[in-house]
């Protein structure tokens, strides 16, 4: 007898009244049933096959992937722009949903997103991919408010020029710019900041310029209100009417969420003060409220070490705690600052506040001033429990600003002859880096012997674009007219242009101003650098004095001016 016949169909019952599914996703469930029916022995021939096929053809895949390995290594190698020419970082590419956050990716090679655009030439010099602007040729880029070809100055670094003589004829000094071309070349760095946050985060807090999107801290527009009165000073009237239309419309505070009081108050609230003062515009006060004293307080209390204080107190009992730790970084700054600039405001009238601010400059001089090895240059340390540290965070860059400011208003010369020491000491933090472009916090050696003057940990070799020391300038030149100032403030504005310009629109603040090869970009726009850093650089360039007149206005510490009280102006 034969066997059973075996039965060569099988039933389907198909959904959707009975329509014929072609989709891939259908095909591929096809294929698979099929791939399965075959037996154990007909798959191990396939998949036999198969190899061999692999191997025959390994030679020739290798050495196209080495092609590629090779070429992608040295794009990486160059994805951030080397000090020779002034470029920007590229447009980067859509991120993958499986990325890890961008902290995480930011302490290792940078963020994947970048697109690498750099293509090497033989004598290791680069050139860059331009994302053109409207009516920009191809191979010219705009830089120091002129037009360079970078084939052009590619083919002279082929002539022989070395990598550090470039470097050092692209850090000319500003002396040659007329103030015109120095103010344009502030409105074009904001024009660009401006634009990417208003492609990729209107209306938030803070751009992510290489992600293109946005961060939120309030959910309260912070970059936008933070650079009204930048538009308004800068004259972007066109840039100021699209804000104001945003703040008149969508801005409330009608939210339940936690602020941080101080950078709500100095940032939110002073941005509208500010600008309702300077425009006259009754819109931004009423979006205003108003914030308490604290001095007299802070004035009375125990711990104080010669005017030094420290940097926290108990908001249920008032009291200072974490005694015997005094700094003049973060935490502290402002409280220094604000002695002088509450006496300015306020008609030189508050005696306690001029008494608190002298003493405190002379307990600085007294327990944190100490100089540098080899080159002596003046710092301010920090003092925790007896125990000096030469650490000095970027922060501290205030001061000589404040200190020149206080001269000009009548406090002892030699307040004017530590802020130029200060000065010095603030901008070799950024020429003495790789960069050009100052770490957030530095450590001065000060033992015979030593080799450099400044040392950076690896923690502590980021830049958020901060404004200290371009403010402290702005201050210096207004009082001295030393044109050594803007000279100063013009190579930290090409410096970020080089390592911080994002082409797509935006500035990012980096995480490694040692390496020009890598910074590792972090992908943050500060809402300072809009509010304060191109603020103060536009003033620093301005020869006009009555911009913003020093004897009419007070600049809080975020850069908002206002205005001293009529009676005393």
């Amino acid at each position: 007898m034969h066997p059973p016949s075996r039965q060569d169909y099988i039933s389907i019952s198909l959904a959707g009244q009975g329509t014929y599914n072609n989709g891939k996703q259908w095909r591929r469930q096809s294929c698979w049933r099929k791939w399965k029916r075959l037996s154990r022995l007909q798959r191990s021939l396939i998949l036999l096959f198969l190899f061999m096929c692999g191997i025959a053809s390994y030679p020739a895949v290798t050495e196209h992937l080495r092609g590629l390995t090779d070429g992608e290594r040295s794009t990486e190698s160059n994805s951030v722009l080397r000090p020779i020419f002034p470029q920007v970082l590229p447009e980067p590419v859509k991120p993958q949903p499986e990325q890890s956050s961008q902290k995480k990716l930011s302490n290792k090679r940078g963020p994947p997103i970048l697109q690498n655009r750099l293509q090497k030439k033989g004598n290791g010099t680069v050139t860059v991919e331009e994302k053109k602007e409207e009516g920009e040729e191809e191979g010219v880029i705009s830089w120091r408010g002129a037009v360079v070809d970078t084939d052009k100055d590619t083919e002279e670094a082929k002539d022989g020029e070395s990598k550090d003589h470039l470097l050092a004829n692209h850090k000319s000094g500003s002396s040659n710019q007329s103030e015109a071309s120095l103010l344009e070349a502030v409105k074009d760095a904001f024009r660009h900041a401006w634009q990417g946050y208003k492609d990729f985060a209107w209306g938030h807090d803070e751009l992510r310029p290489l992600s293109k999107s946005y961060s939120e801290w309030f959910g309260l527009g912070l970059t936008l209100i933070d650079a009204l009165d930048t538009m308004w000073i800068l004259g972007l009237k066109e840039e100021f009417e699209e804000a104001r239309t945003w703040v008149a419309t969508e801005l409330t505070f009608n939210k339940n969420v936690d602020v941080n009081l101080f950078e709500s108050t100095i940032r939110i609230l002073g941005g509208l003060l500010s600008t309702y003062h300077l425009t006259g515009d009754t819109m931004f006060l009423d979006k205003a409220d108003a914030v308490a004293e604290v001095m007299k307080q802070v004035h009375k209390l125990d711990g104080k070490l010669d005017g030094l204080v420290p940097m926290f107190i108990n908001t249920n009992n008032g009291q200072f705690t974490h005694q015997g730790i005094f700094t003049l970084g973060a935490r502290a700054d402002s409280y220094y600052e604000y002695l002088l600039k509450q006496w300015i405001q306020g008609g030189k009238k508050e005696d306690q506040l001029l008494q608190d601010y002298v003493q405190a400059i002379e307990g600085v001089k007294k327990n944190l001033l100490q100089k540098s090895s080899p080159n002596g240059l003046t710092f301010v340390g920090e003092l925790s429990h007896g125990q000096f540290s030469p650490k000095m965070d970027h922060l501290v860059c205030f001061l000589p600003g404040t200190l020149a400011l206080g001269a000009h208003h009548g406090l002892p010369a030699d307040h004017m002859d530590l802020a130029k020491q200060l000065m010095e000491t603030c901008y070799q933090m950024y020429i003495q880096m790789e960069t050009g472009l100052s770490p957030e916090i530095v450590h001065f050696n000060m033992h015979e012997g030593s080799i450099r003057d400044i040392d950076v940990k690896l923690a502590d070799r980021h830049n958020l674009l901060r404004p200290e020391t371009v403010e402290s300038l702005f201050y210096l030149y207004r009082f001295t007219k030393d044109h050594k100032y803007q000279d100063w403030g013009w190579n930290i504005l090409q410096n970020f242009n080089k390592y911080t310009k994002v082409s797509s629109g935006g500035y990012t603040s980096i995480n490694n101003v040692r390496d020009p090869d890598y910074t590792s970009p972090r992908d943050k726009m500060e809402s300072f650098f809009l509010g304060e850093t191109l603020k103060y650089l536009y003033l620093l360039f301005s020869d006009d004095p009555s911009l913003i007149s020093l004897d009419e206005y007070v600049f809080n510490t975020e850069a908002h001016p206002l205005p001293i009280w009529p009676s005393t102006a």
